[in-house]
């Protein structure tokens, strides 16, 4: 990147926004097949009822949170590259931190559909939303889910703010490259930026205020979700480790996706001299670093069972561990903790092949996670008498794959109408090269 001019920057970046070419249309018309096929799943949920979903007593809560939790969590790495690496100053965010925040724009897009989806009658959702109506009835405040609502909606808005400040000065640049309906677009959405420098000096004290505001929102919105089983009574949930136990699965779940999708992003742009291994091995050594506290939170939660006397948790600690979903438990261990110290050898961890494996075992170890923490301790709880083994069913399985082609579908559209990459940013990092002075 040292040796890229200001120029070849620019044009290395708007070079992603040329017109797409027949496979991604393609591409995106096989997504478009997959999100069909969930929305006819939901629509028979929504005709049959949610019985069709495997849904019954005591496992109420099954895949639909899970996905809700899982989305939320990845949602996370964005703003933690983003803004919270910008506070430090650390410079090889600048490459990848445009994508990991696009990337939580449409993860909560994706986790703020399930909720509804689990809703059963969906065109009710507007009870829970607290506004004036002729009902005379305010949601109960006192309810974490109620929490959700308004955590979720806040760290959407932020994050929205965040990703569109910063997007001003490329989008410009973009303007002035661009012809026809992109240009009219670019010209709208640039807010009149001429790159003065009263511009920048508002702008630079407009994100900094905005980073120092959003890296709060990364604990706490996903310590809102956690206590949505935290503030409950039932074994398994309730302890008071769940608020940094979410936030670390989140930022590891979350940089795990970021490094699958720019990956082949890098490929597929042609960005090689952009986005550089420096920046994948920066990402992997950060994933050693959230394997071990997850690690470290997994022996926690087995120490609380037994530390707390308490015989209705230490019966689901040794449930977890040798029951009917024993499989899952070990199997999250070994892909969210064993698998990321795979990157103690710079062999794996400077190997594209290699980093999509590891980060492939940690997403599937962290959707596992969540399945696992909340099916368990439903299905087990207090009264043996109640106790169910649940599975998912088709419709589930259906709206669960739809998800990620959703997910999928809106980052491509963003690679292709949007800046992928932060032009000034980049060039921010080159300049302590430019300023060496030679022997």
């Amino acid at each position: 990147m040292a040796q890229l001019s200001y120029q070849e920057v620019n044009e290395e970046v708007l070079k992603t926004l040329s017109p797409p070419s027949p496979q991604y249309w393609l591409l995106i018309a096989g997504l478009l097949a997959v999100i069909g096929a969930g929305a006819l799943a939901f629509l028979y949920q929504t005709l049959r009822g949610m019985g069709v979903a495997g849904l019954n007593s005591p496992v109420a809560w099954a895949t639909y949170i899970t996905n809700f939790v899982f989305w939320v969590g990845i949602a996370h790495s964005g703003t933690l590259i983003s803004a919270i690496l910008y506070l430090f100053r650390v410079d090889w965010r600048t490459s990848i931190y445009r994508s990991s925040e696009a990337m939580t724009i449409f993860a909560i897009m994706t986790a703020g559909l399930f909720p509804l989806i689990h809703l059963g009658r969906v065109w009710v959702f507007y009870y829970i939303l607290p506004y004036f109506n002729y009902r005379h009835l305010w949601p109960n405040f006192k309810s974490p889910l109620v929490w959700d609502v308004v955590a979720v909606s806040t760290y959407f808005t932020v994050s929205v703010l965040f990703f569109y400040l910063g997007m001003v000065p490329d989008i410009a640049a973009a303007r002035d490259r661009m012809t026809g309906w992109r240009r009219i677009m670019y010209r709208i959405l640039a807010l009149g930026w001429l790159n003065k420098h009263e511009q920048w000096r508002h702008y630079a004290r407009a994100y900094v205020a905005l980073a120092a505001l959003a890296t709060p929102l990364v604990i706490s919105v996903h310590s809102v979700v956690s206590w949505d089983f935290a503030m409950s009574l039932l074994p398994g949930w309730h302890t008071t480790i769940f608020a940094p136990y979410f936030v670390a699965g989140a930022i590891h779940s979350g940089l795990a996706m970021v490094t699958i999708i720019l990956i082949p992003l890098r490929r597929w742009l042609r960005l090689e001299r952009l986005l550089t291994m420096r920046h994948f091995e920066a990402m992997a050594q950060l994933l050693i670093l959230m394997g071990l506290i997850i690690g470290y939170s997994y022996a926690i939660e087995v120490f609380y069972a037994w530390y707390s006397a308490d015989v209705f948790e230490r019966q689901y600690a040794q449930y977890r561990l040798f029951g009917h979903y024993a499989v899952i438990y070990w199997g999250m261990i070994a892909f969210n903790v064993l698998a990321p110290m795979a990157f103690f050898w710079r062999r794996v961890r400077t190997s594209y092949k290699g980093l999509i494996i590891v980060c492939s075992l940690i997403l599937i170890g962290m959707w596992i996670e969540r399945y696992d923490i909340i099916v368990t301790s439903l299905s087990h709880d207090f009264l043996p008498s109640a106790w169910r083994f649940y599975h998912p069913t088709w419709v589930e399985v259906t709206i669960t794959i739809a998800s990620f082609a959703w997910f999928g579908m809106l980052f491509l559209l963003f690679t292709k109408f949007l800046p992928s990459f932060s032009i000034s940013e980049v060039k921010e990092e080159k300049l302590p090269h430019e300023l060496e002075v030679p022997g």
